[in-house]
């Protein structure tokens, strides 16, 4: 997981410690109180920290933001039934551990998983860990383990009442445009226009698990690359397997790829496959057509840039605990805008 802040005597934002640590030691099998917290760096949304026991064991506790929350989103219930029905299986997630639904505790629910301890691809200090033969190991092992999502049956692990029988597109563009209005962004005029032309657009649809924030800085690898644990369920959910690796290929960056407000990112070191083999092989491991993939891209571009929109009202509005992010957060409505264009010509593009 990535680098944690020290957390205050009274625990950091967003924890009462008194009243979580109690919660821990009574519903935690093992945990020897008293507790410590961090914040833990890196995620956008749910809030992520490194919970600490007297004996020196580590866990993981993720809670929503302290406001700002969005209808439908920061659901933690439903990143707690995730993970739990992935574990067991061959997509490897953390070790769900306890699931608090009482608000009253700290403000929110909240659930408890083990600690999963691996490079992060965040960026491309963290590549540097890895040699470039493991870096190929982790393109080859996060494609396979996309496969094998993408393979369950969402009836057989327990999740068969989350399928829904209407389109994901559709109802991911609905709720992704009501976020940009909410967001007030300067660019929401070019979020509607893409957004009207992906809707008129839609290829047909299958129906699975998704991951919904499927990227290399979701998974935790080992030092020969190989993926230890895939965390952020919060978008988790039933429709199109190409979204994910839709999204997949639209976050990854290649050595070639011009400049853009985004910086260079781990992929554009060298031992890392290009987003046509990362394509190929999950044809070939999933046995699924990919001749769509180019819309599924282009639609991750646009949500990308739809949640970008949300992540920094959240940030700007305080609702979000400072973990060194808001001063980025000002800056990024330069990205959204070019994410927002790439989807549109992406909508054009005869390739990825």
């Amino acid at each position: 997981m990535p680098d944690a802040h020290a957390a205050g005597p009274g625990g950091p934002p967003g924890i009462d410690a008194e009243r979580v640590g109690e919660w821990l030691a009574a519903h935690v099998g093992g945990l020897a109180a008293p507790v410590r917290f961090a914040l833990v760096s890196g995620g956008r949304s749910n809030l992520t920290y490194r919970v600490t026991d007297a004996a020196g064991a580590v866990y993981a506790l993720r809670r929503p933001p302290m406001g700002g929350v969005l209808e439908t989103a920061h659901d933690m219930g439903r990143e707690w039934r995730f993970i739990s029905a992935m574990a067991g299986t061959a997509v490897p997630v953390a070790a769900p551990l306890a699931f608090c639904d009482d608000p009253a505790v700290t403000g929110a629910p909240f659930y408890v998983m083990g600690f999963v301890d691996g490079t992060v691809l965040a960026d491309r200090a963290a590549a540097e860990r890895l040699v470039p033969e493991a870096r190929a190991k982790a393109c080859d092992d996060l494609v396979e383990v996309l496969a094998a999502l993408h393979a369950l049956d969402p009836h057989e692990v327990g999740l068969g009442d989350m399928v829904r029988r209407t389109g994901f597109a559709e109802r991911q563009l609905r709720r992704w445009l009501h976020q940009a209005r909410q967001s007030g962004a300067d660019y929401l005029p070019l979020l509607v226009e893409v957004h009207d032309l992906l809707a008129a657009d839609v290829p047909p649809q299958g129906t699975g698990i998704v991951h919904g924030d499927y990227r290399a800085g979701n998974l935790a690898f080992g030092p020969d690359g190989t993926v230890r644990a895939v965390f952020d369920w919060e978008l988790a959910t039933s429709g199109d397997a190409l979204a994910d690796l839709g999204y997949l290929v639209s976050t990854w960056q290649e050595p070639g790829d011009p400049p853009g407000a985004a910086p260079l990112g781990p992929t554009t070191m060298p031992g890392f496959a290009s987003r046509a083999d990362l394509a190929g092989r999950y044809a070939r491991l999933s046995g699924r057509d990919v001749s769509d993939l180019p819309y599924w891209v282009a639609f991750a571009h646009w949500r990308s840039a739809c949640i970008g929109a949300g992540v920094q009202a959240r940030y700007l509005a305080g609702h979000m605990a400072d973990d060194g992010y808001l001063a980025e957060a000002r800056e990024r409505a330069a990205l959204g805008v070019e994410l927002a264009e790439k989807a549109r010509a992406g909508l054009h593009a005869q390739e990825i």
